[in-house]
């Protein structure tokens, strides 16, 4: 069984939950749980380029964090399309600390327009559209999805840095506080720092 969850971590393109096996393969939950546990702890034992985490609420394969830097550079490729742009990872950013929220929304805090970038989210499936928000036009709504929670390295939305802010602040300094915690410098952790802490996925 174990080597059937493995072969499972290998070729899903996305996080596995012990609750989505044991189902498939009839398992106990539990058993299930502690199978995973042990796969992920052999794996941390020895070594080589590969490990298993715990990500977006499930498990999956990446790249050992000490090689990350070499292969994103191999996985972007000439054209460098492997990673996002800055305005992207700050709008993705606002997304995240303030969904279900909307362009014009979005717009207010950046001070620029991003529609162009908020549907490359989307083609990206890192936001994802959440409904529409109950106001003249009824614009779209977005929010962020499990893919962004794996490209940034995360295993759910708590475990982005705070920000130090109210409820009822301006949109500048809406952006200000973003900007404390993800901007120049959360922006840089996220797109490096993170990802040579959590890994490449390898699927």
């Amino acid at each position: 069984m174990k080597d059937l969850i493995e072969s499972c971590l290998f070729v899903s393109s996305e996080p596995v939950t012990s609750a989505e096996l044991s189902k498939i393969f009839e398992t106990d939950p539990l058993e299930m749980e502690s199978l995973l546990s042990v796969l992920l702890n052999e794996y941390e034992m020895r070594g080589g380029g590969v490990r298993i985490v715990r990500m977006a609420g499930g498990y999956q394969m990446t790249t050992r964090p000490d090689l990350s830097a070499d292969i994103a550079r191999f996985l972007a490729g000439p054209s460098g399309k492997g990673r996002l742009s800055k305005p992207a990872l700050e709008t993705a950013a606002i997304v995240a600390y303030r969904q279900p929220v909307t362009i014009a929304e979005i717009e207010s805090i950046r001070g620029v327009s991003s529609d162009g970038v908020v549907h490359a989210l989307l083609d990206r499936r890192l936001i994802k559209e959440a409904g529409r928000k109950q106001t003249p036009g009824r614009p779209i709504l977005y929010a962020t999805t499990d893919d962004f929670l794996c490209y940034f390295g995360l295993d759910k939305l708590d475990d982005l840095p705070p920000l130090d802010s109210q409820d009822d602040e301006s949109d500048e300094q809406s952006r200000k506080s973003i900007e404390a915690a993800i901007g120049m410098e959360m922006i840089e952790k996220l797109d490096d720092g993170e990802r040579e802490e959590k890994g490449v996925l390898v699927s």
